[in-house]
């Protein structure tokens, strides 16, 4: 029987710093894999191909679904998003810890397809701060604002489908939680 790590799924509403959390653990843990995903949304400035996501077309998209291609895959604000599957098992199967960045609806799927996978909820420290932080990134339309805001709703009360709970109240603490828990 192989040692082969628990995948660790981060979720949680919009806005709440998964980014941000997952870019501060990685940089000082740089052996934590982070999946990158497909998406069919545009690159936002800095954003590279490969790095950051996987950009692709709707046709490509399509292609890697009817596949089985995909661990898990979901729609958000209009794009679409997806986790590439043979790339999350090749490294499990090598031992690597392996940690994934998706919304709530991919999460779900996640625990569908890997039972095992230890799904971590990132909460905001009040519904106050994420719509701060929502508004404050001036990245996108006030429209798209309100539907994420819409959305980050519904994903809070989903917190107790998830087995923990961390609240981002800081970046360093919440990372150094999420190493103990990848660990």
């Amino acid at each position: 029987m192989t040692d082969r790590p628990r995948l660790t799924v981060l979720s949680g509403p919009s806005g709440v710093g998964k980014s941000t959390v997952v870019a501060h653990l990685r940089k000082a843990h740089p052996e934590v894999w982070l999946s990158v995903s497909a998406t069919t949304r545009k690159p936002r400035p800095g954003e590279r191909h490969g790095v950051h996501y996987f950009f692709v077309d709707d046709e490509e998209f399509d292609k890697l679904v009817a596949n089985g291609e995909l661990l898990e895959w979901a729609e958000f604000a209009g794009n679409r998003y997806g986790t590439p599957r043979r790339a999350v098992l090749d490294r499990l199967d090598s031992g690597a810890p392996v940690l994934l960045e998706i919304d709530l609806q991919g999460a779900r799927l996640v625990r569908t397809s890997m039972p095992d996978a230890r799904l971590v909820f990132l909460a905001p420290p009040s519904w106050e701060e994420l719509v701060r932080r929502l508004t404050g990134r001036g990245t996108e339309a006030p429209a798209v604002v309100e539907r994420r805001l819409a959305v980050a709703r519904t994903e809070l009360a989903a917190e107790r489908e998830f087995d923990i709970t961390l609240v981002n109240t800081s970046v360093e603490d919440v990372a150094a939680e999420l190493l103990a828990l990848i660990r």
